[in-house]
């Protein structure tokens, strides 16, 4: 069967993919929106099969551009990789790495990391999919990403799990806030307090539900996010305090947020790596990954 598609085509059906949105997935690529209508309907034709269900608010694949999905995408990521590993011949190395982290990770913490291990390699491009916990799991198992950065209280099916840091919870609130300075304060005593929290699908909403089963709040949260990192911006603007991971909160001398532990009890989660397992990884994503574990170890 001759192929009468190329490499573009495949790149705009991952896009599309990935944001379910036919502008967004467009700009991603640098591409306008009807060249990227073009190339999708190019690529279905070339196929013979029908990829995605349209409608007016979005995009989902059908059964066969599943399948087709599955293949596809690591056959892309497969190619980078290569091209990557060949090109490390030379000291100018070049390449594409795909992250999957979680976002009270990625805000703070990642930008570090990043920035250092760029320092080395200047020339390779790191993508950063900051998504839900499940979502970090799902673009691992893919193939999406190279590795994932999440958080894990079970074991996962096909997926390496390498523990980094005990990451715990603490109160997010403005400087000025009463709480603030206070040693600690206990979870019955914060929900005293106007407090912002978690929808229920939220990994760290799910983890704290269990831990503190036995505590019943003294009123409803105010406001819910589904991010930790949309929650302290809630907390910024001053609409409450919130409970959110330590790894989450910017660095002592913040201009408006302080951090107050949380006891009674202390809840706590662990971050960590998460990789396919039997995946190996290219040199350069083995790099990045190497640059993360010295970045936790030095900073916790």
């Amino acid at each position: 069967m001759p192929v009468n598609f190329d490499l573009s085509d495949l790149y705009a059906f991952r896009a599309l993919i990935e944001y379910g949105n036919f502008r967004i997935a467009a700009e991603s690529i640098c591409l306008s929106q009807p060249a990227l209508s073009r190339r999708i309907d190019k690529l279905e034709n070339a196929l013979g099969i029908k990829l995605f269900e349209r409608t007016t608010r979005r995009v989902a694949l059908t059964l066969k551009g599943q399948a087709f999905a599955e293949r596809s995408v690591q056959l892309l990521a497969d190619l980078e990789k290569i091209m990557a590993d060949l090109s490390e011949v030379s000291l100018a190395r070049t390449g594409l790495i795909t992250v999957a982290c979680v976002p009270s990770a990625a805000y703070y913490f990642m930008p570090d990391v990043i920035s250092r291990f760029q320092t080395r390699y200047p020339r390779v491009r790191v993508k950063l999919i900051d998504s839900s916990a499940s979502n970090v799991y799902d673009a691992v198992i893919s193939g999406q990403a190279d590795f994932g950065i999440s958080f894990s209280g079970r074991s996962l099916p096909d997926i390496e799990f390498l523990p980094l840091l005990e990451d715990v919870y603490v109160a997010a609130c403005r400087h000025e806030h009463v709480i603030a300075g206070k040693q600690a304060i206990s979870w019955h005593d914060f929900y005293q307090h106007t407090w912002v929290g978690l929808d229920k699908t939220s990994g760290n909403r799910n983890l704290l539900d269990q831990a503190l089963e036995h505590i019943i709040p003294a009123n409803p949260s105010i406001c819910e996010t589904r991010h930790v990192t949309t929650m302290l911006g809630m907390v910024e603007a001053g609409l409450g305090i919130a409970a959110v991971p330590a790894m989450s909160m910017p660095a002592s001398g913040h201009t408006s947020l302080t951090q107050v532990p949380l006891t009674d009890p202390v809840v706590k989660r662990t971050v960590g790596l998460l990789r396919k397992s039997g995946r190996t990884l290219s040199h350069i994503a083995g790099e990045l990954e190497n640059t993360l574990i010295e970045q936790y170890r030095s900073l916790y």
